[in-house]
């Protein structure tokens, strides 16, 4: 009779630390005191300090369970996200800061007092160490007539321009810089300024950039159509003797993220103004030729990102956080965590390899109200971000390490298994 014998090999949880890992840990996640004495000594003491702090959201007959199980769960492989890891159980050393990592900015309405009341506001966001994204393609295009000024506006490119100094000049908490993530809807008349503004040397390199692409938009290219753009008219700006709202030459009618002010219709869609009218595949190729080249702008199916969202019934997206992967409403806040698969590989490099589908289970399931009492801890700064986490209560859980894992386990890329 055989005997099946499983190898003895190191476990991947047992290997230590890399150098630039703990560089990266000191640097950037370390708890240090104001004149810089390490308050975490270990990196295990991170681990300590987040799970104390989230279990402490609990009631207080379950704290050391929670407590107990969300450091297992660190442990173990859940790697919440940069600004829960630096800031979660910090408030004595820095009480100003947020454990968030996305935010967006509220609807930039155009006027002067709203766009810097959102620089306000952003500056605020980025000082507690969260990221932010805006939609910059609500405000009227370059040349356009302000009547209130009696001047013509340098555009949305301009106002980007502050945007981006404010984030360069505002020290981010945690150690790191700003980040910053700017939409622009493909049917704005500045969509292809937008999109050549980064071949510019030095401009807004504090910024990612992604285009919101339109359902409208992808039709006209496959039928190698006209692309009118447009900017939505305003009641006091609108002329009944020489302009026709019926004459499509002259208007569209059009989704807009803010109808305040406009001409709107039955169905709620705003009249917009044509100023240009260029072939949809021209537009594309200088999209395609400036994400080849620069690698962006980024491509948001804006539409689809609607129709997908579970929350569709009570707000409507229209932009990102800085890296894009977290479409967020108007003043939307979203916390993140990643689960590192490498730590759930037992017996790797050998025929014995497996994968701990049963642990692998439970770390998610404990994250996953760790990531949720995240939320009571926001540390978010203005009231509107507060009520809309509270409300909505959106985590991102993802995981790192595919390929790693794959390999661990002796599978071959591109292999049906």
């Amino acid at each position: 009779m055989n005997t099946v014998v499983k190898l003895e090999t190191k476990d991947v949880n047992s290997i230590s630390f890399q150098d630039a890992s703990l560089d990266i840990w000191d640097k950037k996640y370390r708890l240090v005191s104001k004149t810089g004495l390490p308050i975490d000594k270990t990196m295990d003491d991170t681990y300590k300090r987040v799970a104390r702090a989230l279990a402490d959201v609990e009631r207080e007959e379950n704290r050391e369970h929670w407590n107990e199980r969300f450091l297992w769960a660190l442990r173990r492989g859940a790697i919440p996200a940069g600004r829960v890891t630096s800031n979660a159980g910090a408030q004595e050393h820095k009480p100003a800061t947020s454990t968030i990592n996305c935010t967006v900015s509220g609807t930039i309405r155009d006027s002067m007092d709203d766009i810097l009341g959102k620089v306000h506001e952003a500056g605020l966001t980025l000082k507690a160490g969260c990221g932010i994204g805006y939609e910059f393609s609500t405000l009227r295009p370059r040349g356009a007539y302000v009547s209130g000024a009696g001047a013509y506006t340098s555009g949305p490119l301009s106002f980007m321009d502050i945007y981006d100094k404010m984030c360069f000049t505002v020290s981010s908490a945690g150690g790191r810089r700003g980040a910053q993530m700017g939409t622009f809807d493909v049917g704005h008349p500045d969509a292809m300024e937008f999109v050549r503004s980064k071949r510019e040397a030095g401009r807004l390199r504090q910024f990612n950039l992604s285009l919101l692409i339109t359902d409208e938009f992808m039709a006209a290219v496959r039928s190698d159509a006209d692309w009118k753009l447009a900017f939505p008219i305003t009641q006091k700006e609108f002329d009944a003797e020489t302009m026709k709202l019926d004459d499509p030459a002259q208007f569209i009618w059009r989704e807009w993220p803010t109808t305040q002010g406009y001409i709107t219709n039955d169905t709620g869609l705003v009249a917009c103004k044509v100023y240009k009218t260029v072939p949809a595949r021209r537009m594309w190729d200088v999209i395609m030729t400036s994400t080849y080249d620069f690698a962006e702008p980024g491509f948001i199916l804006i539409d689809r990102v609607n129709e997908m969202n579970n929350n569709w019934w009570c707000e409507n997206i229209r932009a990102t956080n800085p890296c894009g992967e977290q479409p967020l409403p108007p003043y939307g806040s979203c916390l993140l965590g990643s689960v590192n698969l490498t730590r759930f590989v037992r017996n790797p490099f050998t025929e014995f390899a497996e994968f701990d589908w049963s642990e692998y289970r439970e770390v998610v399931k404990i994250f996953t109200r760790m990531l949720d009492n995240v939320v009571e801890v926001n540390g978010l700064p203005l009231p509107q971000q507060r009520d809309e986490i509270m409300r909505k209560r959106r985590h991102g859980m993802g995981f790192l390490g595919l390929g790693s894992t794959m390999t661990l386990l002796g599978m071959k890329h591109g292999s049906a298994e």
